[in-house]
């Protein structure tokens, strides 16, 4: 924790300053709790076909990696779906309404959009570690692998949507959907 990151969260994904994501290795679905351990919610592979899994586990190929996660709350609704194509992560509300996208800007960075207008950019510096900053550039999230805990997600004051939805779901989907397999 950092003297600047909020203490008060309110028991959800989008009000936690802390979020402690635990990927298994070869599992559909990652568990999210917030820093004291309590479940948040869950990130799972959605809508891929059984053949797309099983060519992905067989052949061990970045091809076949995951192209649409659902981002479910403590209670198993789905708040968020992000769809991969071709390296662009297309974030919508569970009904289907566009929030925005998340699209490669250069190496290692991305740039989150909503409705045609930047809201805020996402790098990745390796090993494992991401940085993201809204509009004027200000930080406003960080993840970071941490050994035998997962991926802990700060952020570091209460955002507003779109750039709320695209945080959570960048730091949520990003390292999966993009690391080697």
């Amino acid at each position: 924790m950092t003297s600047g990151s909020r203490q008060v969260g309110g028991g959800t994904l989008f009000t936690e300053p802390f979020l402690v994501v635990s990927h298994r290795a070869g599992a559909a679905e990652s568990g999210v709790r917030d820093q004291y351990g309590q479940p948040l919610g869950t990130v799972a592979e959605a809508e891929n076909g059984t053949f797309r899994k099983a060519l992905r586990m067989i052949t061990g190929s970045a091809r076949f990696r995951p192209n649409c996660f659902a981002v479910r709350d403590s209670g198993g609704s789905v708040v968020l779906k992000v769809r991969v194509h071709d390296s662009r992560f297309l974030v919508t509300r569970a009904d289907g309404t566009p929030i925005g996208e998340i699209a490669p800007d250069g190496p290692h960075r991305f740039a989150l959009s909503a409705h045609g207008r930047p809201v805020g950019a996402l790098e990745n510096r390796p090993p494992r570690d991401f940085r993201i900053t809204g509009s004027a550039g200000s930080e406003v999230a960080r993840a970071a692998e941490e050994p035998g805990r997962g991926y802990v997600v700060e952020v570091f004051a209460q955002l507003t949507d779109p750039l709320a939805s695209l945080v959570i779901a960048a730091a949520l989907t990003v390292e999966t959907a993009l690391r080697p397999r």
